[in-house]
């Protein structure tokens, strides 16, 4: 018997004991408001399911299915819930962001997402994908267990690391998307969080191989986490495995995961702090009461950390953190081929003609259409691989079946921004240092660049230095409309997104990817249609009339800066007016002995009472006015 043959047999057994084991995974939840203080700091609510928070870390194993029954448990905002890094194939549907793959979940609705798991493992985790939810506590750990892990170790620990807010995203989101905000400076948060609280503990004992997997499900910042006198060895990031690398220092912006093995000391002698720091690099103020630093222990001896707490162990300098584009996958997956199709997109952040501060990709900052996008696509027939039956807003574009794609990214903004790709893994290929504020950007020159990597680490969220540009390739091989979108909450919320519409023909003639009841009567019950372009025209799919777009642009000349001097000027000036108006109403009755003390004349008594006088007679003339116009 030939090899070809006997590997076949080989996987189709594997694919039956995979199907004989596989479980069904059931769960109900909730969206409840939960009053919690996970700094202790600030008591504020919280998003959970089924009145509690933090919420649940899910475990599955590959092959397995999921159904989670979601009900909106608000009486004020509509919900969501997507699965961060599960490629969701054959089932687009289930992938969550609303007016994308399905309309929203209106209060007191349900929604059963419902989805097979393929072949993936390793740290993912769930999260609202509507306004800005997640940041309020809609968020969990999503593990998918392998039983053929590559790496040795002893015990496994799950950690999260983020950001947290006092206010919630009601609160916050406003004042962001305000004309009063026109540089659109991100809101400062007031603690690091780990584990959803501050302060953390982790007990640990001698002599044992930790597997320790970190997720940052974060809005905003970037941390970096390093531990005293301990290494991480990196083994997995984003559910891709690769080659054991050994570092002391590790760098993760939001959204992005890192496995790593910890090997811990020989002894119980003594405690060791484990750090974690905000990348100031992202702000555009630092608040004296904000602490940098976050001060975590790994705990070895409960007796001697009840006496005494580690001090904070605080490097000299944090620019040699572990940098994740010289990981290899254990796969040894080789460079794709070349691109069948390169789609290049310039980051820029803008004023529109409201005055507030967007984010755009080619100068189009995403709106979303009237229909979701994933409806147009099995709705629109012969037209669904025009990319104008998608809007002139939503930044779509069509890929054809397994064409290989390079995404350029071009980021002509001062900023780190951590970009995610839904439905797909990408090679990261090139990624450009950054370019100080006082140069020009960068941008990607086809014909002087970087030699490429032979095996180039892959992942679903990566990185963008500032002013600089990075490269990122895949195989159009998961019909489907994935979102590509930057993983900071707050530039989400400004449009920075793009939507791929991939092998849409495919997407039609699958009975699986078909619109089912569930998600046409979510649309129902928000008065949404589940059919038609991005207009929701069903008669003429080239139509656009209606459509969602955004405002106009700023007269030419306006700034950033320039709308800043602006506003403060009229602030200023409206100031100077109600001065003005509030003195200038005043009876000042010595008002002229007063104007000729200041500028040294004398004036006679008569000449006094004749000015009096005629002062009296304005003031009287005025009243008379005031009286007449009232």
């Amino acid at each position: 018997m030939n090899s070809p043959i006997i590997s076949f047999i080989l996987i189709a057994i594997t694919c039956l004991a995979e199907l004989i084991n596989a479980e069904t995974h059931t769960w109900w939840f909730n969206t409840t408001w939960v009053d919690a203080n996970p700094d202790g700091v600030f008591e504020r609510k919280m998003i959970g399911f089924n009145n509690s928070w933090p919420l649940p870390t899910l475990r599955v194993k590959k092959g397995d299915r999921v159904q989670i029954y979601l009900t909106n448990g608000f009486d004020d905002r509509n919900t969501s819930l997507h699965f961060h890094g599960l490629f969701q194939a054959g089932s687009n549907q289930m992938d969550g962001p609303e007016m994308v793959t399905q309309c929203p979940i209106a209060p007191g609705a349900t929604m059963l997402y419902n989805f097979t798991v393929a072949d993936q493992v390793g740290a993912y985790w769930y999260h609202s994908h509507t306004a800005g939810q997640y940041g309020d506590g809609m968020r969990g750990v999503f593990i998918i267990d392998d039983d053929d892990f590559p790496y040795e170790y002893d015990e496994e620990v799950v950690l999260t690391i983020g950001e947290h807010y006092h206010e919630t995203a009601d609160v916050l989101k406003p004042k962001f998307l305000s004309r009063f905000n026109p540089t659109g400076a991100e809101p400062i948060p007031q603690n690091l969080l780990f584990n959803e609280s501050r302060n953390g503990t982790w007990h640990v004992e001698p002599n044992k191989t930790y597997l320790l997997r970190i997720l940052n499900i974060g809005g905003f910042v970037s941390q970096y986490l390093w531990m005293e006198d301990h290494e991480f060895t990196i083994v997995e990031v984003d559910g891709v495995y690769v080659e054991q690398n050994t570092t002391d220092l590790l760098y993760l912006t939001v959204a992005q995961r890192y496995t790593v093995l910890v090997k811990t000391k020989d002894n119980t002698d003594r405690n060791y702090a484990f750090m974690s720091r905000v990348d100031i690099d992202m702000l555009d103020l630092i608040p004296d009461e904000l602490e940098l630093n976050g001060t975590n222990y790994i705990v070895y001896n409960q007796d001697k950390f009840d006496e005494e707490r580690p001090e904070p162990y605080l490097l000299d300098s944090i620019d040699d953190y572990f940098d994740d584009f010289y990981l290899k996958p254990l796969s040894k997956d080789k460079l794709l081929d070349d691109a069948d199709y390169t789609i290049t997109i310039d980051v820029q952040m803008e004023n529109l003609g409201d005055g507030i501060n967007y984010a755009f990709f080619n100068n189009v900052t995403y709106i979303a259409p009237k229909v979701p996008t994933l409806f147009t696509a099995l709705s629109a027939g012969e037209f669904a691989t025009n990319e104008i039956v998608y809007g002139t807003n939503t930044n779509s574009f069509v890929l054809q079946k397994d064409d290989i794609v390079d995404i350029v990214l071009n980021n002509l903004d001062t900023g780190k921004h951590p970009f995610h790709l839904h439905g797909h893994i990408f090679q990261l290929i090139e990624r450009h240092e950054s370019i100080p504020d006082e140069e020009d950007p960068v941008r990607y020159n086809a014909s002087d660049h970087a030699e490429w990597p032979e095996y180039p680490m892959a992942r679903d969220t990566v990185y963008v230095q500032p002013q600089s540009y990075m490269i990122m390739r895949f195989k159009a091989d998961n019909p489907g409309v994935w979102f590509f979108h930057c993983h900071i909450e707050w530039h989400l919320e400004q449009g920075l997104a793009i939507q791929l519409i991939e092998d849409p023909v495919a997407l039609q003639n699958d009975p699986n990817q078909q619109i089912n009841d569930n998600n046409k009567d979510l649309c129902a019950k928000l008065g949404l249609a589940w059919e038609g372009n991005a207009a929701a025209n069903t008669e003429n799919f080239l139509d656009l009339t209606g459509e969602n777009v955004q405002f106009k642009n700023l007269p030419t000349g306006f700034t950033a800066r320039g709308i800043v001097a602006l506003v403060f000027s009229c602030v200023a000036g409206v100031l100077g007016l109600a001065a003005i108006a509030f003195y200038g109403m005043q009876d000042i009755s010595d008002v002229e002995e007063r104007v000729a003390r200041d500028l040294d004349v004398d004036i006679n008594d008569d000449e006094y009472a004749e000015s009096d006088d005629l002062v009296r007679g304005s003031s009287s003339l005025a009243e008379h006015s005031s009286t007449q116009k009232n």
